[in-house]
């Protein structure tokens, strides 16, 4: 199959948005700020869709101060994406309503991937899905609330091997409304270990033909992608750990699905260190102090260096930056002209697997009753998926 044909015929619609190149950033916490996805955005030419980190609903509807500011977009950001995680349909419903007449953003997705047993163990993230009532009604909640915006949603397989709810989830998400459905190959119990069942994502496609199906997980390089839309059908892209340290990693996926396979990006070790410094300038700038801005970049530092050969006492030091001086100063004592360095392209970020899916009592014995409901304490402010 071409890739002329993967992306001519098929454009991905989001509600009234064309995404094209069909190309996703997944929200991770504490990485996809408006910063980050300035980076991105900058590379991929302003194509693709950029969502925002996880926004729980709560801290939203009760106009949290950290949460507002996470819901800023740059003027240049069309169309403005937010992900919302919620478990209490009420509360979904409020915050969604909250975004529509306050024009805060023009597309909602819903998050019920995280499997962080924090979250699990009181019913909400990859657990949530499972009770196909309280799924179904947060779904309606959602899209009754938005009016005119599309909702879409990201979920996982489900909670292990023995208790799937992906294609549940899927046909409850088309009865009600939800525009397009983003599915992570893994369990809640795999976390980021093992790998990605990309073959899930061909039936869920096959089960949900009425709306986009996008697939996510291992999605390290652009010709990952372009073999992920082949050989399962799904209509897009999700891309998330691939990305860390690697903005540059949107221009290979719109060169790749624009047919110019051979325009991926190969920088040397000077360029990756004017994208940290820039990267690192930007942070600054959003949260308004330099030092604070530096500090939060200090978690991006391996990412960038990976395969590089920088030495582990020279690693410490720029992870320990609070200045754009000093970060400089680092990175000028490196052998700059290095080139970009063979298996760079692969895994990066957390791959922790074959967890125990810590869940409430009872949760698994049957999942139409729904009982009391999840707890407020499952809402925590916790991405992934």
């Amino acid at each position: 199959m071409s890739t002329t044909a993967l992306t001519e015929n098929t454009p991905l619609r989001i509600g009234p948005y064309t995404v094209q190149p069909p190309v996703v950033l997944a929200p991770m916490a504490g990485i996809t700020n408006a910063p980050f996805r300035t980076l991105c955005r900058e590379f991929s030419g302003g194509k693709g869709l950029f969502v925002s980190e996880m926004i729980t609903t709560r801290a939203l509807v009760e106009r949290n101060e950290k949460t507002m500011q996470l819901i800023h977009f740059d003027e240049s950001e069309k169309p403005r994406s937010i992900q919302l995680y919620g478990v209490d349909p009420a509360t979904v419903g409020k915050a969604v309503r909250m975004i529509a007449e306050e024009d805060l953003a023009d597309h909602i997705d819903l998050n019920f991937g995280c499997p962080v047993p924090k979250v699990t163990r009181k019913g909400g993230g990859s657990a949530l899905p499972y009770k196909r009532p309280l799924l179904r009604a947060i779904l309606r909640e959602a899209v009754s609330g938005a009016g005119d915006l599309p909702v879409t949603m990201k979920m996982r397989k489900g909670i292990d091997d023995d208790h799937m709810t992906y294609l549940d989830a899927g046909r409850i998400a088309v009865e009600e409304g939800v525009t397009s459905i983003a599915l992570h190959g893994r369990t809640a119990a795999q976390h980021y270990g093992g790998t990605a069942d990309w073959d899930a994502i061909a039936r869920l496609k096959e089960h949900v033909p009425e709306i986009p199906v996008l697939g996510n997980g291992d999605i390290w390089s652009a010709s990952d992608a372009l073999r992920m839309v082949a050989s399962t059908g799904c209509d897009g892209v999700v891309v998330g750990r691939g990305c860390l340290g690697r903005p540059w990693l949107f221009a290979d996926l719109v060169a790749a699905f624009e047919g110019r396979a051979e325009d991926i990006a190969r920088p040397s070790l000077r360029e990756v260190a004017e994208v940290m410094v820039r990267h690192a300038t930007l942070l600054g700038e959003w949260i308004g102090d330099e030092s604070r801005g530096v500090i939060d970049f200090r978690k991006h530092v391996a990412w960038y260096l990976k395969g590089f050969a920088v030495g582990s006492e020279m690693r410490k030091r720029l992870a320990i930056t609070s200045s754009l001086a000093e970060l400089r100063s680092g990175l000028d004592e490196l052998d700059l002209d290095q080139p970009w360095p063979t298996g760079a392209d692969g895994p990066r970020g957390r791959t922790s697997g074959n967890n125990r899916v810590v869940l409430p009592d009872g949760w698994l014995k049957d999942p139409y009753d729904c009982g009391a409901g999840v707890g407020e304490d499952a809402e925590l402010d916790t991405s992934g998926g």
